[in-house]
């Protein structure tokens, strides 16, 4: 173990930056390295970390010492963002980490904070989806697809830049029968659709999420509603997607109408479909790999962010898989 590493700031001014409010920033980092953390006038000091964690620790305070001297008051959000992935380690500077997770933040008016992608990977997904009419999106459980699709949504929606966010997914049991569902229509599919609802609450009041669904400004519908549509100025996501059919996929690609832009997103190591049936997500990335204007992610147990230990029980499962 690392007895304990110190950094000097030069500044009043910087300590109070660097700390944050309440020093909420050093809380996010006790919490994200697991050491203890003191500060003594202008000194920052970390104690009861490995070398690994010590580098890492050394590599964040450096972006909020860089940040600060800018004229920024590094957010709590900011901190967890730069210190989030273990399996990424910047080197003592991290400016290139830093500047990635910094132009990718997504900020959502009437939100509860702002979001910072976690990872390079996920800071590429957020600029891909800035970037590019079509966006997919392939990655296991827990690496923030879903949450950063509608986290950007809900930005563009709320700004004003974008008319309209339609939510879908396909209607698929996982691994068992439901059977008769009690209720009308839209109660039988309400817990398929819940997950979504899940992610717009993490990130908005009930409150707002209410008003545009009244508005019609939010639309959540299971994707056998697209068939016949044509979504102009709508930022559509499609969920789950791994388990579509071939024929599912198509129809969805080809709902995109004038101002649209679609995100597609999946886990292709749960899918529910039939075993005779082939996967419209694997499918669409095999075909479409080569067309322009189309932008692909792909986020794997390194992103993970749901869960330190879902990263633990993924390996697990990839290693008896194979």
């Amino acid at each position: 173990m690392s007895d304990s590493v110190t950094i000097v700031l030069d500044s009043g001014d910087l300590v109070s930056a660097v700390c944050g409010s309440n020093d909420n920033n050093l809380k996010v980092l006790e919490r994200s390295l697991g050491g203890k953390l003191a500060v003594r006038g202008n000194e920052v000091r970390m104690e009861g970390l490995n070398d690994l964690d010590a580098e890492r620790f050394r590599a964040v305070m450096n972006n909020l010492i860089s940040a600060a001297r800018l004229g920024e008051w590094p957010s709590p959000e900011f901190v967890q963002a730069l210190a989030g992935n273990s399996e990424e380690l910047p080197d003592e500077r991290g400016t290139e980490r830093a500047d990635a997770i910094r132009s990718a933040c997504i900020c959502i008016p009437h939100g509860f904070g702002k979001v910072f992608p976690r990872s390079a990977n996920q800071a590429e997904y957020v600029q891909g989806m800035r970037k590019s009419e079509v966006c997919f999106c392939a990655g296991p459980a827990g690496t923030g697809k879903t949450y950063l699709a509608i986290a950007n949504a809900l930005s563009l929606v709320l700004s004003k830049k974008i008319r309209k966010l339609v939510l879908t997914r396909p209607v698929v049991e996982a691994g068992e029968s439901l059977g008769f569902l009690p209720g009308d229509l839209s109660q039988k599919i309400s817990p398929y659709l819940r997950p979504l609802y899940d992610a717009m609450e993490a990130l908005i009041p009930y409150e707002v999420i209410h008003r545009l669904e009244e508005n019609r400004v939010i639309e959540i519908a299971p994707l056998a509603y697209m068939r016949g549509r044509s979504l102009n100025g709508a930022f559509i996501i499609l969920d789950e997607a791994q388990n579509t059919t071939k024929e599912q996929m198509k129809m969805f690609l080809t709902r995109l109408g004038q101002g649209s832009r679609a995100v597609i997103t999946g886990d292709v190591t749960q899918i529910d479909l039939p075993k005779h049936i082939y996967s419209g997500l694997l499918h669409a990335l095999s075909i479409l790999k080569d067309v322009s204007g189309i932008h692909f992610s792909y986020l794997n147990t390194a992103d993970v962010v749901r869960n330190p230990l879902i990263k633990k029980i993924i390996q697990a499962y990839n290693h008896e898989e194979k």
